[in-house]
């Protein structure tokens, strides 16, 4: 199954989840969610699955589990939608 690795920067308690925009190289995921007991990332996790259009479960965290910087890991048969493809020619995903 392809999969498609993504280095994330998470910005915790933000006025409102978005996604976009970048940071030293990294994706920037802005959540509501404060950084306790992981629903920081897990708010993450699920932005990214939303805003590149996948199923939450083809999103997994691979590292960077108690830090603002995270590499998750998109599979399955939608991780390589036109979304995806264009981050990827932006040079933010790694292959």
């Amino acid at each position: 199954m392809p999969s498609t690795r993504v280095t994330i920067r998470v910005k915790p308690g933000a006025s409102r989840t978005q996604v976009g925009g970048e940071h030293a190289g990294a994706l920037v995921v802005a959540v509501r969610e404060h950084a306790v007991e992981g629903r920081a990332t897990e708010a993450a996790l699920d932005a990214v699955a939303t805003a590149l259009g996948v199923r939450r479960r083809d999103v997994r965290l691979v590292a960077g589990a108690n830090r603002r910087t995270k590499v998750v890991e998109l599979a399955g048969p939608d991780a390589l939608d036109a979304e995806v493809m264009r981050l990827r020619s932006a040079g933010r995903i790694e292959a």
